[in-house]
């Protein structure tokens, strides 16, 4: 079969370098894609950079030309502005098998406040909340006060996993409130702003494939958001991430998988939304019970390239039943082995930053698997082309191990200014 991915990160490249190995995989495409996914399929680097009207009818026209039978959608981006609900209106794209959820799904990550207000109908345990606009900013400062410190203040809408602030003093929390409303911090994601309980305990990621009645857990990770080592200074995207996690034993998973996936699932259903893609639940374990921090409505990056590795199976057709809604009869095989991730990005990120640096060392990598992020292709040369640029994936038979094999790797690549934190993994060891 024909697959179109849509995407550009490491995220895409580790779904184009596993669904390539599929026997059934015909020809494979990835909308821009990356230096890395150009080693594997065919880059379209004029598609999948805007989702207006123009741009789907774009990507609308390359699925109808190249017989696309299965379109993977990466990035939240798309989904949010509706991609999915543009090409189910099209009468000729009927047969076209289209993995990520309308508009209406995509609005669980595409707006805090419902995703909050879908786990209160729903009763999934998460923190108590309120949403302020700038309008009721004096009641927030009046919420945001009454509360224990410290407290959580999250732009609504898509922030590009940067939106969040976690406020020490009522000081603070007051600042960056007004800040976010009165100034637009994160712009018009934060005309909205959810403030919450803070949450102690250790935080994971469990990932969800569901055609929207079925659902298959894929193997859980923990990422490591912030930009410097001990987990200091500002959010990013992701550092780097592991999988499995050692605190996620048995009786935890299950826990998670009857307080929160089945009536995730049950709740879609009851508002009938037509839910077929993977879900991404971020969870906090305070004393052994799992409670939701948010939903994503893809999977994560960095996580993926530590999810995608453990799984020994074919994964183009699960991918393929999901999108059909016949989940029910797929089944994933995961490895014992650990998988960790380490992220290169470039210096500066996640502020300002430099493009076009040349990347050198990768093919002196050995014991490791290099996922491309922003990176692009210019003759044989790769070149820097975002923050994060590679995230580099060693495995073992422990967690100590694929570390070793990650960081091996990290040492051979180099470009100008790169950075990398030194302490992923750290804090998993001695649990």
């Amino acid at each position: 079969m024909n697959i179109l991915i849509l995407g550009s990160g490491g995220r895409e490249h580790a779904l184009a370098w596993k669904i390539s190995q599929s026997p059934e995989c015909n020809q494979l495409f990835v909308a821009p894609g990356n230096a890395g996914t150009s080693e594997l399929a065919t880059n379209l680097p004029e598609l999948g950079n805007h989702f207006d009207e123009h741009g789907k009818a774009q990507i609308a026209d390359f699925i109808r030309k190249h017989d696309i039978h299965l379109l993977v959608i990466g990035p939240e981006a798309p989904l949010v502005a509706g991609i999915t609900d543009y090409l189910k209106e099209q009468e000729d794209l009927k047969h076209l098998a289209i993995l990520g959820p309308g508009k209406e799904g995509a609005a669980l990550e595409g707006s805090k406040d419902f995703a909050k207000a879908f786990m209160q109908r729903h009763s999934i345990p998460t923190a108590s909340s309120q949403t302020f606009t700038k309008n009721t900013i004096e009641k927030g400062v009046s919420f945001l006060r009454s509360r224990a410190l410290p407290i959580v203040l999250k732009a609504d809408g898509l922030a590009a996993g940067k939106g969040v602030i976690i406020s020490p003093t009522y000081e603070e929390a007051e600042y960056s409130l007004k800040e976010m409303l009165l100034e637009e911090r994160f712009g018009s994601a934060s005309q909205k702003v959810v403030i919450e309980d803070y949450l102690p305990g250790i935080e994971l990621s469990v990932f969800v494939l569901t055609d929207g009645k079925d659902s298959i857990m894929l193997p859980e990770a923990k990422d490591y958001k912030r930009i410097g080592e001990k987990d200091s200074g500002p959010n990013t995207g992701g550092m780097g991430a592991v999988s499995p996690v050692p605190f996620a034993d048995d009786a935890f998973i299950t826990k998670v998988k009857e307080r929160i996936v089945k009536p995730t699932i049950l709740g879609l259903q009851k508002e009938n939304i037509d839910y077929r893609g993977f879900i991404f639940i971020g969870l906090m374990n305070v004393k052994g019970d799992p409670y939701v921090i948010e939903y994503n409505v893809r999977m994560g990056d960095p996580e993926t390239q530590v999810v995608i590795p453990r799984i020994e199976n074919d994964l183009l057709p699960v991918l393929l039943v999901a999108a059909q809604q016949k989940l029910k009869t797929a089944q994933i095989q995961v490895s014992k082995d650990v998988a960790t991730t380490v992220v290169m990005v470039s210096g500066g990120y996640p502020d300002a930053y430099e493009k076009g640096k040349l990347v050198s060392g990768l093919g002196n990598v050995k014991d490791a698997k290099v996922f491309h992020a922003g990176t692009k292709a210019e003759g044989n040369q790769v070149l820097t082309n975002g923050g994060r640029v590679i995230a580099v994936t060693g495995k073992g038979k422990r967690i100590e191990e694929a570390l070793q094999n990650s960081y091996q790797a990290v040492q051979q690549i180099s470009w100008e200014g790169v950075y990398y934190r030194k302490d992923i993994g750290q804090d998993l060891l001695n649990l």
